[in-house]
């Protein structure tokens, strides 16, 4: 009688490690290229080397991207992985437990603008920045003392 109980456990284990064995595999990838190549890439602060460049990632969502090469203008935005309708609740649950193999692959390709570094791109480059702390503080300051005022009675 001992020996149902041990087999049942080996039957349970076999049936386990087998289950395992058969889990899905499920692979994000993003691959980012720039015009003309060699741009350094950050994706959430951290560094992924020059483009073209390739990164697994593990869910979708938005990114934070950096483009940095010297000469031209850098790139920093928000970027969008928008997985396919079988990465979607609640179909990703079935494809990432049953025994198949699916693939996710988001390009983003960017133009970079030469960077202009003349005196006068400079000086209209500090005028624009200029006006918008000017309009930033006059906002800060409105909504300050809209904070301030007391409600009429």
């Amino acid at each position: 009688m001992q020996t149902r109980p041990a087999i049942r456990i080996l039957a349970i284990l076999a049936s386990a490690s087998t289950l395992i064995g058969l889990t899905s595999c499920v692979e994000r990838r993003i691959w980012i290229d720039t015009d003309p190549p060699g741009a350094l890439v950050w994706l959430n602060d951290a560094q992924l080397g020059r483009t073209p460049v390739a990164v697994s990632i593990l869910h979708d969502g938005v990114y934070d991207l950096r483009l940095e090469k010297d000469g031209f203008e850098p790139i920093v935005t928000p970027a969008t992985v928008d997985g396919p309708i079988w990465d979607q609740v609640p179909l990703d649950f079935f494809v990432e437990i049953l025994p198949i193999s699916a693939r996710s692959e988001t390009h983003w390709r960017f133009a970079l603008r030469v960077r202009d570094d003349s005196q006068e791109a400079l000086a209209a480059r500090a005028q624009l920045m200029q006006q918008a702390m000017q309009q930033a503080t006059q906002q800060d300051t409105q909504k300050d003392q809209a904070q301030q005022t007391p409600p009429p009675r």
